[in-house]
Parts: C-alpha cells; sequence; structure tokens
C-alpha cells in the first residue's frame, strides 16, 4: 500500500468510526445479515466446480465505445468478458455454492465455498495492481461478491481455522487495493471516484471487513454510502448517472444496489443509514420506480430512450428492491420481484438480504 496514502486513511476512518458508527458497532464484532439466520445442515450433495484459473491481476478494457460510456461495442463487450471470465467464475461459483447451504443447508455447498476462496486466497489471486481501469472495477465487484458469499457461510461450522484466516487475509489485501484506487482518484471530482463505481468499491470494501472484522474498512462503506446520498438530488437524480445517456436508468438501478446493500449491512451492526441527510436515498428509490414504470422519463432527461424493457428485469435490475420492502413496503416492487425470472446477481453475492429461503 502506498505509505503516503496509509496516514490519511486510518485518520478517515478514526473519524468516521467516532462520528458515524454507533458506539456498539465500535465496540462489538461486526456482524452481516446472515448471522442471526438458524440453517439446519443437511446431506444435502452439491457438485463444487474446479476453481477457476488464477491470476494476480486482470487485464481488461472498457467495452464503450462514446463519451457517455453508453454504447456497447460487441467486440470489445466479448472481449472484456473474456478478460474477466475467471474472476467472474468465482463470483458467480462462490455465491450459488453459499445460497445452496442458505436454502438447503447443504454442508457440501458450504464446503464448496470454503475451497474455492481458501485456494484464491493461497494463490493470491486477483490482489496485483490492476493494469486498466476496467480491471480495477473488476477486481472491486470480485471482492464484493465473494465477500458477501463467504458472510453467508461463515458460521456453517464446514470451515478450518487455517481456511478462515486465509480467506480473511486475502479480503483484507484486496480491500486494500480496492480503497487505494478511490484513494488515488478522488482528488478529481469528475472522476469515477464519486459515481456508481464508489459505492460498489464501499460495498465490496465494507463486507470485507466485515468479513475480517476490521472496522476502518467497515467505515470505507459507510463514508461511501453517504458520498452517494449526499449526490442525490431533490428529484431523486444522481447526476453522473443521468449524464450516461441511453444506459441512465439503468446505472441509477445500478448505483442503486450497493447503496441499498451498504444499508442492509450497516443494519446488522446497529447503524441506520436510510434516514441519513434526512432519508434522500428514498428519492433515488421513488425515482428507480417511476423510471421501471416509465422509462421515457429518463428518455426526455437525457433525449436519449433508454434501453431497458418495460416490465422484463433481471436480478441486477429488481433483487435490490427484495430487502428494501422489508423494510419499506411497496406493492409496485413486489409484484415486479414476483414477475422477475431472479433475484440473483453475483456482484452483491447471490441472493440478496431478505430473501426467502
Amino acid at each position: 500500500m502506498n505509505a503516503r496514502i496509509l496516514l490519511p486513511r486510518f485518520a478517515l476512518a478514526l473519524c468516521v468510526l467516532t462520528s458515524l458508527l454507533a458506539p456498539r458497532v465500535a465496540r462489538a464484532q461486526l456482524r452481516s445479515p446472515w448471522d442471526g439466520l438458524s440453517i439446519a445442515a443437511t446431506d444435502a450433495p452439491y457438485t463444487c466446480p474446479e476453481p477457476p484459473p488464477f491470476e494476480k491481476t486482470i487485464n481488461a478494457e472498457s467495452y464503450y465505445i462514446d463519451a457517455h460510456h453508453s454504447i456497447i461495442d460487441p467486440v470489445k463487450k466479448a472481449a472484456e468478458e473474456k478478460a474477466t471470465e475467471a474472476p467472474t467464475h468465482l463470483g458467480q461459483w462462490s455465491g450459488e455454492a453459499a445460497d445452496a447451504w442458505l436454502t438447503k443447508g447443504s454442508r457440501a455447498a458450504a464446503t464448496c465455498v470454503y475451497s474455492l476462496l481458501d485456494a484464491a486466497a493461497r494463490a493470491h489471486a486477483w490482489s496485483g495492481e490492476m493494469p486498466t481501469g476496467q480491471g480495477h472495477y473488476e477486481q472491486k465487484w470480485l471482492l464484493a461478491g465473494v465477500s458477501v458469499a463467504y458472510l453467508k457461510v461463515r458460521n456453517s461450522g464446514v470451515g478450518t481455522p487455517d481456511q478462515q484466516k486465509n480467506i480473511q487475509k486475502w479480503f483484507s489485501s484486496v480491500a486494500d487495493r480496492v480503497t487505494d484506487y478511490v484513494d488515488t482518484k478522488k482528488v478529481n471530482p469528475d472522476s469515477d471516484a464519486w459515481n456508481n463505481h464508489r459505492y460498489w468499491a464501499g460495498l465490496a470494501v465494507a463486507a470485507a471487513g466485515i468479513a475480517a472484522d476490521k472496522k476502518s474498512d467497515f467505515a470505507f462503506g459507510v463514508l461511501s454510502y453517504k458520498v452517494g446520498v449526499d449526490q442525490i438530488q431533490r428529484d431523486g437524480v444522481l447526476p453522473r448517472e443521468m449524464a450516461r445517456a441511453g444506459r441512465a436508468l439503468h446505472y441509477h438501478l445500478y448505483a442503486l444496489a450497493p447503496l441499498i446493500m451498504i444499508a442492509e449491512l450497516a443494519e446488522a451492526n446497529g447503524l441506520d443509514l436510510y434516514t441519513y441527510n434526512g432519508g434522500a436515498f428514498h428519492r433515488l428509490v421513488n425515482l428507480c420506480i417511476a423510471g421501471l414504470r416509465d422509462p421515457e422519463i429518463f428518455a426526455k432527461a437525457t433525449g436519449v430512450q433508454q434501453d431497458i424493457v418495460v416490465g422484463q428485469y433481471s436480478g441486477a435490475d429488481i433483487g435490490w428492491a427484495v430487502p428494501y420492502i422489508k423494510r419499506f413496503p411497496n406493492p409496485q416492487l413486489s409484484a415486479w420481484i414476483a414477475q422477475a425470472g431472479t433475484i440473483r446477481f453475483w456482484q452483491w453475492g447471490g441472493l440478496p438480504p431478505g430473501a426467502d429461503l
């Protein structure tokens, strides 16, 4: 880690911990939304894939070809998917196995999560300095997915002390890379340290922080939430996401998801982020609901038709609503969840918090 960044980060973490975190959080071991679940262990079989090939870096390039980062070049997209296949598979496979533990109580599935993540940890997988901006993005998405998967199984009793130690150490090393990247970019107010990428970084580092009981990382996640919510306008707009032209609605949803996930991690630790800044977060939710009903709202604001088809929502589009309606019931969101083919999304570890098991 860059030594010049280290001291300011610790000072920031101390400030956040003392001013934002509840006193109980600062003292107690960090918890996750899955810690209170009672899962009956079973012998349900689970076929665990072999770990993907590990590398230290991810040499991927962006697939957008316009100034708004809204138009996808299919050739570049295919190249990006090929370059990120291995870390994506690790995130997908660990999340699927973790959800099999939650829904079926499969010891074999929980063992699979540990096996995959311990192998990655011993290889120091994707913990290096990324050669491209896209590589940094993939690094944090990987960390978010695998950290949440781990949190789902950490109380299963199948992991060994060595596995626990290896995995937590690996998470912390990758989290350092993620926060280093944000720290180097946040001096530029127009950088990706101030848009949805920051919120995803916050989710990744907060989840890793809970896994390793590293409160400075959890504090980074809380601060990232604040950065996002502070940008929400009176009409619910996130200006940096509205600038994404035909993908403005998509990126409002994509920014909303990690903010909700961070809020859920905070709730598990006695910290209510939903009321932060006068509950401004709910304005973003309401705008996204309006946009899903009628994407023309975003088309008029951007001058470009949106790339979301009404009623055809993926887990990434609507899975965030699962924990939200548990706290803030909304019939429209409930209907969309019921109609969705899936509520899972690997970048937040599969099933979202609050999913019916």
